[in-house]
C-alpha cells in the first residue's frame, strides 16, 4: 500500500552532510540492542503473530496514553474488543499524536516492516489491519526473521532472578543469525517494602535450593542465581529505581530489617534504604567480579494513579518523570564501589531533563583510564527517547564528555516491531552531527566523522559488551 508519506529517504536529515553520514555510514550498520524486554519465548517458539494488534498494539503503554488522552474507551486498550476493533481505534489516535513521537515512529514502523506509506488514520485502518496481519503470517513476519530483517546481531533481554532461563536455553541450542543474551533484573530482592517481596524471597529460596531465613541466606541465594545466569551467558545487570540508594548500617541491622520483610511486618523509609543500598552494594561488587556491565535506570515516579493501579496492574501507562535528588546519592555510590576497586562497567539511564548535566558529568567522575567510557551516560530513556530527548542526551554528553566513546541506541521495548528506533536514533545522531558541519563547528571530514558515527552506532557496543 503506497502513496507516499513524509517518511522520505532523507527523513529528518537537514543537509547533505547529514544525508551522506546517514546513508553511508550510520544505515549500514547493524544492530545491538543491549536493552530490551522482548520475550525470550517468542523466540525460542519463532510461532507467528496472531495479527497486527498482538504484534504491534498489545501491551504498548506509549499507544494508551495518547488514546485515553484522547477519549478513547478503555475497552479498546485493555479491555474485551476484538483486536480488529482495538487496532482502528489507535489508527483513529494516531491522525492526532502529530508533533508527539508516536506520530513517527507509527508511520516509520508501518513503512519499514510492512511497506505501507500512507498516513494511517480510521478510514484506511481496516485494510491495513488486514493488509499486515497477512503478511505477519509469513516467516519472514515471524519473531526470527523480524529480528534477521534489522540486521540485529545480538539482543539483550531483561530477566528475574526467578527465572530458570528455559527459553534462553532453548534459544541457545538453535541455528540463529543473532545472540540472544539476558540481563539479571532484581529488583523485587531490594523492594523490601513491596507488598510480594515476602512471595518473592519464597520463590528465590525455592529457584535457588537455599532456605533463605537470614541475611547470609538471602546474599547466597542471590549469588547462586547470578552464578546460575552467569552460566547461561549474562553478562549484564539492570536495575529500576527513583533514585540510587545510600544509606549506612551493619549486617545486624539489616538482617533484622529482613526478618521484617519475610514476615510482611512495616518497613520504614530509612530501613528500606539502608536495606536496599546493603543489597545493592553487595550484588554491584559481584558484578564487578564477574565482569558484568551494570546498568542503573533512574528517575520515573511510577504508579501514580492508583485507582487504575488496582484495576490493571503496573506497566500500564501511569507513570511520569519524578524530580527526586539524583546528585549526592549516586555519587556516593559510585565512589563506594570505586574505593574498593569494584566498579563495574556502568551505565546510567536518567528519566529527569533537568538531571542531563548531573548524569553526564557523575559519569566522568569515575571514567578513570582503564576502561574505554567505562561509565556512560545512557541514551534518552523512556519518556526521553524521541527526537528533542535524544537531541538534548547527545547534547550534553558531547559538552561535558566524549560523544565518540557513546554506546548507542537501544529498544526498551516489549515489542518485536520497535527496532526502526535504531534508524531514528541514527538519523537524529547524524542530522546534529550534519548541521555541525554545515556550520563550519565541524570539519567537512566525512571519513573521520562518519568512523565515529560506525563507532556511535554499533562498534563501540561492540567492543563494550565484548561481543
Amino acid at each position: 500500500m503506497k502513496d507516499q508519506n513524509f517518511i522520505t529517504e532523507n527523513f529528518l536529515l537537514n543537509n547533505k552532510y547529514a544525508e551522506e553520514l546517514y546513508h553511508q555510514y550510520a544505515e549500514k550498520q547493524p544492530i545491538i540492542d543491549y536493552h530490551n524486554h522482548l520475550s525470550p519465548k517468542l523466540i525460542a517458539e519463532n510461532k507467528p503473530f496472531a495479527n497486527l494488534t498482538e504484534a504491534w498494539i498489545d501491551g504498548d503503554h506509549y499507544k494508551w496514553r495518547a488514546m485515553r488522552a484522547l477519549k478513547v474507551e478503555e475497552k479498546y486498550l485493555t479491555g474485551d474488543a476484538s483486536p480488529k476493533e482495538k487496532f482502528i481505534a489507535f489508527a483513529k489516535t494516531v491522525p492526532f499524536t502529530v508533533r508527539n513521537p508516536l506520530y513517527h515512529w507509527t508511520h516509520l514502523e508501518l513503512k519499514r516492516y510492512f511497506d505501507v506509506d500512507v498516513l494511517l488514520n480510521g478510514e484506511n485502518a481496516a485494510e491495513i489491519y488486514e493488509e499486515a496481519s497477512a503478511k505477519l503470517k509469513k516467516p519472514e513476519f515471524h519473531p526470527v526473521g523480524l529480528l534477521d530483517k534489522f540486521k540485529v546481531k545480538f539482543v539483550c533481554t531483561t530477566e528475574d532472578p526467578t527465572d530458570d532461563l528455559s527459553y534462553h536455553q532453548k534459544i541457545a541450542n538453535q541455528n540463529l543469525n543473532f545472540h540472544v543474551s539476558t540481563a539479571f533484573r532484581p529488583d523485587k530482592a531490594l523492594n523490601i517494602q513491596a507488598s510480594g517481596f515476602a512471595s518473592f524471597i519464597r520463590q528465590l529460596s525455592e529457584v535457588s535450593e537455599i532456605e533463605i531465613e537470614s541475611l547470609q541466606d538471602l546474599k547466597d541465594a542471590l549469588l547462586a542465581r547470578i552464578q546460575c545466569f552467569h552460566k547461561n551467558g549474562c553478562r549484564i545487570s539492570d536495575h529500576g529505581m527513583s533514585h540510587m540508594p545510600l544509606a549506612e548500617s551493619n549486617a545486624a541491622e539489616i538482617n533484622s530489617i529482613l526478618q521484617k520483610g519475610l514476615h510482611s511486618k512495616e518497613v520504614s523509609n530509612l530501613e528500606a534504604e539502608k536495606f536496599k543500598t546493603a543489597i545493592l552494594r553487595f550484588l554491584c561488587e559481584h558484578y564487578s567480579e564477574n565482569g558484568w556491565v551494570q546498568q542503573f535506570h533512574l528517575g520515573p515516579l511510577r504508579n501514580n494513579n492508583s485507582r487504575m493501579l488496582k484495576k490493571l496492574g503496573p506497566d500500564t501507562g501511569w507513570d511520569s518523570i519524578g524530580d527526586y535528588q539524583q546528585a549526592e546519592k549516586l555519587s556516593g555510590f559510585l565512589d563506594y564501589l570505586d574505593s574498593k576497586n569494584a566498579l563495574a562497567k556502568t551505565i546510567l539511564y536518567n528519566n529527569n531533563p533537568s538531571d542531563n548535566a548531573v548524569f553526564a558529568t557523575m559519569a566522568g567522575n569515575f571514567n578513570d583510564g582503564s576502561i574505554k567510557g567505562k561509565v556512560q551516560f545512557g541514551s534518552g530513556w523512556w519518556h526521553l527517547d524521541q527526537k528533542n530527548g535524544m537531541t538534548d542526551q547527545i547534547n550534553t554528553l558531547s559538552n561535558m564528555g566524549l560523544i565518540s566513546t557513546f554506546i548507542g541506541m537501544l529498544t526498551d521495548s516489549r515489542s518485536m516491531l520497535s527496532f526502526p528506533r535504531h534508524e531514528y536514533f541514527r538519523r537524529v545522531l547524524c542530522n546534529l552531527f550534519g548541521e555541525d558541519m554545515a556550520n563550519g563547528e565541524l570539519p567537512p571530514d566525512t571519513e573521520f566523522i562518519g568512523k565515529l558515527i560506525n563507532d556511535i552506532c554499533y562498534f563501540n557496543a561492540k567492543e563494550y559488551f565484548n561481543l
